[in-house]
């Protein structure tokens, strides 16, 4: 219990226990245990968390991660996207932790093999990431961050800007986001897929074509995709989850503070996740900010042109006084 459940702190407040306290009497005071039923099922499985829906703040999770390279290094935490988990940034993390950096790359909840919850929004996601630094005594991270995980980013360092040296932001702002019907489609393909009767990885995928006719999305999504044990298949997301707070993915951050520290955006050149408008809001709140596209690549920038953003984020991160120069090089090759 004490390894999963852990004391939430009330929202606005930025003071916490030090690093790994835990206080019983405070847990009781705020989070009293028959407000919530913590669910820990077969061993190995991921918990389930069951909030009292007139006190959500208070439960946060515990959040799986990976991670590469040494402690003592400059610390770089890598925060995925909306059906996204920690296993599509490996091979990055894996690299850019060889540039002397420890690099921690978390499944943010209801992804991955962290907690489930039926509270899903920023500010759970970003207060799941301050437990995480608190937890891991991380000192004063870099964030990385793609779309969601952009979002996380983005308000973790407007909330706690001594707490972040640099950020980067792939493909996502601070404005609202109109209804993106395709999200729905892909929890609707995810969840008409007949897990019990599936024995092969090929035949979820072709149970989810009439959906995601889009090969590349389908094989990001079969990433969620889990064999368990006697070969039956789950998905390793919290679709319940996800989809009773879909639309709150799409909020705003709506403020006046001002993170004046190094930032990149990557804006992904055939998306209209960032556009021309919205230059002037991203240098309103991070006045030290870059925005760099990448042509030709849609939202899955870090993907779909992986060593141009490689060299673009490593040369920002090191601090390599020609960046700039190398990225808009490796941009027109």
């Amino acid at each position: 219990m004490e390894k999963l459940f852990k004391l939430r702190r009330q929202p606005g407040a930025r003071q916490r226990p030090g690093a790994g306290e835990f206080f019983p009497e405070m847990l009781t005071q705020f989070c009293p245990l028959s407000d919530k039923v913590f669910y820990s099922g077969i061993q190995n499985e991921t918990p389930t968390y069951e909030l009292n829906p007139a006190n959500p703040y208070l439960c946060c999770v515990q959040l799986h991660h990976r991670k590469f390279g040494h402690p003592g290094d400059q610390p770089i935490i890598i925060l995925h996207g909306l059906f996204g988990l920690s296993d599509n940034w490996v091979s990055y993390g894996k690299r850019i932790a060889q540039e002397g950096f420890e690099v921690f790359i978390p499944d943010l909840r209801n992804h991955g093999q962290s907690p489930k919850s039926e509270v899903f929004n920023y500010l759970a996601l970003t207060d799941d990431l301050f437990d995480f630094i608190d937890e891991h005594e991380i000192d004063c991270p870099i964030l990385i961050g793609h779309s969601m995980g952009g979002k996380v980013a983005m308000r973790f360092a407007l909330e706690n800007p001594a707490m972040v040296k640099k950020l980067v932001v792939v493909d996502i702002t601070l404005k609202a986001y109109g209804p993106r019907p395709h999200h729905r489609k892909i929890i609707q393909a995810m969840k008409s897929v007949d897990l019990p009767a599936v024995k092969t990885r090929r035949e979820v995928e072709e149970q989810l074509a009439p959906l995601i006719p889009e090969l590349r999305i389908r094989q990001f999504i079969l990433k969620n995709l889990h064999r368990k044990a006697g070969n039956s298949f789950e998905w390793r997301i919290y679709l319940p989850g996800i989809e009773a707070s879909l639309g709150e993915m799409f909020d705003a951050i709506d403020t006046i503070i001002k993170f004046e520290k190094p930032t990149l955006f990557i804006k992904g050149g055939a998306s209209d996740y960032i556009l021309l408008e919205d230059f002037a809001q991203i240098r309103y709140n991070f006045p030290k900010a870059e925005i760099i596209t990448i042509e030709g690549t849609s939202h899955w920038v870090h993907v779909e042109a992986a060593e141009r953003f490689y060299l673009l984020t490593s040369g920002f991160l090191t601090g390599n006084p020609s960046w700039y120069k190398e990225a808009l090089n490796a941009n027109n090759s």
